[in-house]
């Protein structure tokens, strides 16, 4: 198969740090894969906040990623590099990577894919890789959640906000989310939230403890930080958890130690894309004994926003950064 690979690909390139006029289609060489890697003819590439981020100069790819964004992928395995077992050829997977989605082939690490059946589109398979990583971990590995307890998602529209709905109610929690329009509040509620909060014109803070009977959430997934943080820890029911995964708000908050203390409050965080190999890898290998029957049974699937020639990568940042999406934007590429 590989005899019959072009030497080019069509890649999305950041010329620049700047808006999404800076994304601009271009001939780039097929990588090839190295000890370990295979690469994936990509079908389709997931839209994330952090391409976005990456394209405004402020989140730079870890040392040895590619610098073309994207962060997640659906294809067909191609090529193989030393090392990875032969059948793995010609699968068809989707898969998490540190970088080079924007682009017709892709290098992953076989322990980071996992397998598109049971009906999953190339589309939706793409959409799933990044949140889902991210929710399973923040949320039940970090934030220890379990059933019977309440969950508060901030921008419950968003593709992590949607993936973490779907996936805690599967679980059998309950689930309260924010949004910024009564719109989007019907769209999350829609998708499977208890609740909806319009943090425009409602105190979260107080609308969740009226909620909850004043006992609070016992998880707050936080993607704002800043100002946001006492006021999520607020709203926490004693021994609660507050997993931050992003600081859109801004990274320095100022929190009352006194009330953490009493209440036995935790705050923890993280971000996946500069972890080990290997510990993606058994992220992976969690997802896939525990989650990935939901989604090849169709009981879990992807909230899908809008899809986006690859050539149109600006356009679809720009829809993100509008805010207007409701779940995932994805590219077609193949």
């Amino acid at each position: 198969m590989a005899d019959t690979l072009p030497a080019r690909m069509t890649a999305v390139e950041i010329t620049r740090a700047g808006g999404p006029e800076v994304l601009v289609a271009a001939s780039r060489d097929v990588p090839r894969p190295g000890p370990g890697e295979l690469l994936v003819r990509v079908s389709h590439a997931g839209v994330n906040r952090p391409d976005c981020l990456q394209r405004a100069g402020r989140y730079p790819p870890p040392p040895g990623a590619s610098d073309i964004p994207g962060l997640e992928i659906a294809g067909t395995v191609v090529m193989l590099g030393d090392g990875v077992d032969r059948d793995e050829l010609g699968r068809t997977v989707c898969a998490l990577v540190s970088g080079g989605g924007y682009a017709e082939f892709c290098l992953a690490r076989p322990e980071h894919c996992l397998p598109v059946s049971g009906g999953l589109s190339l589309a939706e398979a793409a959409a799933v890789p990044e949140t889902l990583f991210t929710v399973w971990h923040n949320v039940f590995q970090r934030g220890f959640a379990r059933d019977g307890e309440t969950l508060l998602v901030h921008g419950g529209t968003s593709g992590i906000g949607t993936t973490a709905i779907k996936l805690a109610r599967l679980f059998g929690l309950t689930v309260l989310t924010t949004a910024g329009t009564d719109a989007k509040c019907a769209a999350a509620s829609e998708i499977g939230a208890d609740h909806a909060i319009n943090y425009k014109t409602e105190d979260f803070t107080a609308r969740v403890r009226e909620l909850t009977a004043g006992r609070g959430a016992d998880i707050v997934l936080d993607m704002v930080a800043g100002n946001y943080t006492q006021r999520n820890l607020d709203c926490l029911a004693q021994d609660g958890r507050l997993v931050v995964i992003a600081t859109l708000g801004g990274a320095v908050s100022e929190i009352a130690m006194n009330k953490l203390m009493v209440k036995r409050h935790t705050i923890t965080g993280s971000t996946m894309r500069a972890r080990t190999d290997v510990f993606k890898a058994m992220v992976a290998d969690e997802i896939f004994r525990e989650v990935w029957p939901l989604v090849e049974d169709g009981a879990l699937r992807p909230v899908m926003d809008r899809a986006f020639p690859l050539a149109e990568a600006a356009a679809a940042h720009a829809r993100m950064e509008a805010g207007e999406h409701v779940g995932k934007i994805v590219l077609t590429v193949g």
